[in-house]
């Protein structure tokens, strides 16, 4: 079954830093987009990041500057590298993915940024 599986979240201060991943699992043909979304507690999902098979990239104007998104193709991977975080940071981040027109979810992982 396919699907993304997203590591690395946590329990951080502010101004700390934290490294997202997502790993695509099993059979996978070709991915295009790879994104991270996140959604706070009684907010709606949102785009944090996207980056294409040949890495370009787009931010959302509220992490810019901050995060950094980045893949390895070979390994069917994804980052996120967030720095410099805030409290309104702090949500479930979920990965996605594009294989071969299907659009496919992780089940998120909670990032929880302390003031």
């Amino acid at each position: 079954q396919v699907r993304p599986v997203e590591s690395g979240g946590g329990l951080v201060q502010a101004g700390g830093s934290l490294r997202l991943s997502c790993a695509a699992s099993g059979t996978i043909f070709s991915i295009n987009v790879m994104g991270w979304y996140r959604q706070a507690p009684g907010k709606q999902r949102e785009l944090v990041a996207t980056i294409s098979r040949g890495g370009s990239t787009n931010y959302a104007d509220s992490v810019k500057g901050r995060f950094t998104i980045s893949r390895d193709n070979a390994k069917n991977t994804a980052y996120l590298q967030m720095d410099s975080l805030k409290p309104e940071d702090t949500a479930d981040y979920y990965c996605n993915f594009i294989d071969s027109g299907a659009i496919y979810w992780g089940q998120g992982t909670q990032v929880t940024v302390s003031s």
